[in-house]
């Protein structure tokens, strides 16, 4: 079973969901960028474990795209897609398409993975019963946005995911780094700052600012690691916390996420 999620439509998407899809973002570190991704998915070596087999089929589906319908942009990765159409009507005819050609290949579109998404903002202001999708790790929905003037606007476009919020929780949480007593703090952010620096080149590229509330999950094990580490600090939260933050104050570049859980000190 194909998982071709999305037949998206609207006269486009806006310039950061644009951006996203098409591979112009950066990354370093422990995330891969949108156009590797895309990359790894044009080799015969299958991403994640997906079998090739499948991957083989996905990279025919590329071909049939592009000899039978040029003028349709869609990006893919392993066996999820993005196909773009300007109506709706065409939307309901990609769709038809897709799936009888997937049926030619003994294959079939994911039943709750496929649906057509409205990319409704500003100026599309129709209402649809879908207007957002997940694709890479990024959630791609209105959201409100300024302008360069500082004009408040509805905008289409991509923030880190639910799913890759919860997770980034979970790794978090797996680290259990209040058992860590042993290693100084500056150890510990020698110890993880390769992967928070990936997350945040990965899924801050677009709205920075929703990382804050998923990686305070790091400020919350830090508070515990200072409780089990100085016996002074034990049995309050509130002093564990105060020196947490005095370190912070001290030296805002330790931990890579605190340019984003705390901005201020970081701006020091």
């Amino acid at each position: 079973m194909l998982s071709f999620v999305n037949v998206i439509w609207g006269a486009r998407c806006g310039k950061s969901a644009r951006r996203v899809l098409l591979g112009e973002t950066r990354s370093r570190g422990h995330a891969y960028s949108v156009r590797r991704r895309r990359e790894s998915a044009l080799t015969r070596q299958a991403p994640h474990g997906l079998p090739s087999s499948r991957l083989v089929s996905t990279i025919r589906f590329d071909r049939w795209m592009r000899q039978t319908h040029p003028d349709i942009p869609f990006e893919r990765y392993a066996d999820d897609g993005v196909v773009h159409c300007r109506t709706e009507a065409a939307a309901q005819l990609m769709m038809k398409a897709i799936g009888q050609r997937l049926a030619e290949c003994g294959l079939e579109l994911h039943p709750e993975k496929t649906k057509i998404v409205y990319c409704k903002d500003g100026r599309r202001r129709k209402d649809y019963p879908t207007v957002k999708f997940d694709f890479l790790g990024y959630s791609f929905q209105p959201r409100q946005a300024k302008s360069h003037r500082g004009n408040l606007f509805l905008n289409f476009s991509p923030a880190v995911s639910a799913k890759a919020a919860k997770s980034i929780r979970s790794t978090i949480r797996s680290w259990k780094i209040h058992r860590w007593t042993q290693l100084s703090i500056e150890e510990i952010a020698a110890s993880f700052n390769p992967v928070l620096r990936g997350w945040i080149n990965y899924y801050g590229s677009y709205y920075r600012s929703m990382l804050a509330p998923i990686l305070g999950q790091l400020d919350y094990a830090l508070d515990r690691w200072t409780r089990r580490k100085y016996k002074r600090l034990k049995g309050s939260a509130t002093k564990a916390r105060a020196w947490v933050k005095r370190i912070a104050q001290q030296n805002p570049g330790l931990f890579a996420h605190w340019a984003i859980t705390r901005p201020a000190m970081a701006e020091r």
